[in-house]
């Protein structure tokens, strides 16, 4: 089986189955001059949003403002920070001339869509559970009554890791993502309002509530969150970390997409506000893959590898999902048929090694690939040697992969929206739990740099070897084909993530 193509990891959902900080602490706005707002050309395009870098660290010069103001534009944001300026334009030719400007490192569009996005087709919503499956759940004692469901957790040791320490408060966890309901019976207890924003527009917004999803929105942001630290109060499903705190930073626009501004401002955010661990179960929208050769996709993957880098140097550990369809990103060649997602597709043949997924391929970020209830990479889950980092449950069809009872899923079980709890699956289920384990290291070594919970997470890790040969549906065929040997390899990385190992070595 093969997980639909979407944006998401990605959100990848697989709907199948049962169903307040100030902005002075963020620090990186700033108010446009007088010159940001000076008469420009007359313009005749749709307004799209742009990301022009610069030199870090020094601010925008007058130079520069001047030039943007010129073509065409006007600054949204300037994270001086890492060099990166968010500017608003009608003006088609706007990226083209301000590339040519001197100081500009490169300028690109981050959309094809006008503001605001074109509505296109989301994820389904999952089935969730029904009153009378919640209620008939039979609960060991000390478990929560949803979590006998939950396959996922023995099989990280998560559940022997509880009987040791549940994670510290102290830790904190942001889901970059399509926003999470913090009102939710499972989330509530372990929310951090203080480290939660609304990033959309690729500006803070810390109003009350404003990370939260509408009731027309994907409830992929929840549901990660609650994979991570639902909290151990006798409701419900029981996270990875269920002791740890969980921030929403939502980047996701009422359509689903992840515009570059959005994830630039959500890796910021987190920097700033001394988060320990982000989760990215995305990948950044248009492109699926950004290449390099190309001025405008260069500019953001330059934009989103300055933030990522910013936040891990503030002592961030950035986990990312791999991706879903079954791709060998450690092949010569990968075909792209849904780039760009918001303008006109075609299939494109790109080279991994100069087209990058992100954030899942950028520098120093954790790449997580899935695996299904029998241990297996899961069928959809992208792999490939020296791409992946490590492996975890993010499940995968019964048919394929079934569990032991008394789950009944293949799935992964999780909150929604609503105070409800449903499946989904994907490597987007599989990297909470990775950052879950992340956040179990910090908690037991609390002064450790985020180089040093990495090498941790792998060193940990449980060796998984390659699955040889790889035929997950049984039709005789190989389905995948795995490189590398028992302690690293493509589908499994160093190894399966050890939430036991996290808290006991």
């Amino acid at each position: 089986m093969t997980a639909p193509k979407q944006r998401y990891r990605r959100a990848l959902a697989i709907p199948v189955g049962m169903a307040l900080a100030t902005a002075l602490a963020f620090l990186p706005d700033v108010t446009a001059s007088a010159a940001d707002n000076a008469p420009a050309a007359t313009v005749d395009g749709p307004a799209l949003s742009y990301v022009v870098n610069v030199a870090p660290g020094h601010g925008v010069s007058a130079h520069v403002r001047k030039a943007i103001a010129r073509a065409g534009g006007s600054v949204v944001v300037s994270y001086d920070r890492i060099g990166v300026i968010v500017v608003h334009s009608a003006d088609p030719d706007f990226a083209k001339e301000i590339r040519e400007v001197r100081g500009v490192d490169s300028a690109g569009a981050t959309r094809h869509a006008p503001l605001p996005a074109q509505s296109t087709t989301d994820v389904g919503t999952p089935k969730v559970l029904t009153a009378e499956e919640v209620a008939g759940a039979q609960a060991a004692d000390g478990q929560d009554p949803l979590e006998p469901l939950q396959w996922d957790l023995p099989a990280i040791k998560a559940d022997k890791a509880h009987e040791k320490t549940l994670g510290s408060p102290d830790v904190t966890v942001a889901v970059i993502d399509t926003g999470v309901d913090d009102t939710h019976p499972d989330i509530a207890p372990n929310f951090d309002r203080a480290a939660s924003a609304n990033c959309v527009s690729g500006k803070a917004d810390t109003t009350d509530g404003s990370w939260r999803p509408s009731a027309a929105e994907s409830p992929h942001g929840t549901h990660v969150a609650g994979e991570i630290a639902a909290a151990k109060n006798g409701v419900g499903v029981t996270g990875v970390a269920p002791g740890v705190k969980v921030a929403g930073i939502k980047v996701a626009n009422p359509d689903g997409y992840f515009y570059t501004e959005a994830v630039v401002c959500g890796f910021m955010w987190a920097a700033e506000h001394h988060v320990d661990v982000t989760n990215n179960s995305y990948y950044t929208d248009p492109w699926y893959f950004n290449c390099k050769n190309d001025p405008d996709q260069r500019a953001l993957v330059d934009a989103v590898t300055r933030a990522s880098r910013y936040a891990e140097r503030k002592g961030t550990v950035n986990v990312a999902a791999a991706g879903n369809e079954s791709y060998d990103l450690a092949s010569d060649s990968i075909t792209d048929p849904v780039s760009p997602n918001d303008g006109t597709p075609s299939d494109r043949v790109i080279d991994p090694h100069q087209c990058y997924d992100i954030p899942t391929q950028l520098p120093g970020v954790v790449t997580v690939a899935s695996t299904g209830a029998k241990g297996l990479k899961s069928s959809f889950s992208n792999y490939g040697l020296g791409v992946i980092d490590i492996a975890a449950p993010g499940g995968d069809s019964t048919a394929y992969q079934k569990p032991e009872p008394p789950a009944t899923s293949g799935l992964i079980l999780g909150p929604l929206p609503g105070g409800k709890w449903g499946y989904m699956a994907g490597t987007s289920m599989a990297t909470p739990h990775v950052v879950g384990v992340a956040a179990l290291i910090k908690s037991t070594h609390p002064h450790a740099p985020a180089a040093l919970v990495k090498a941790l997470l792998y060193a940990e890790a449980n060796p998984t070897p390659c699955t040889d040969p790889y035929d997950i549906n049984g039709d005789g065929k190989v389905d995948a084909v795995c490189e590398g040997s028992k302690n690293r390899n493509g589908f499994y990385g160093w190894g399966t993530a050890d939430a036991l190992a996290a808290v006991t070595r």
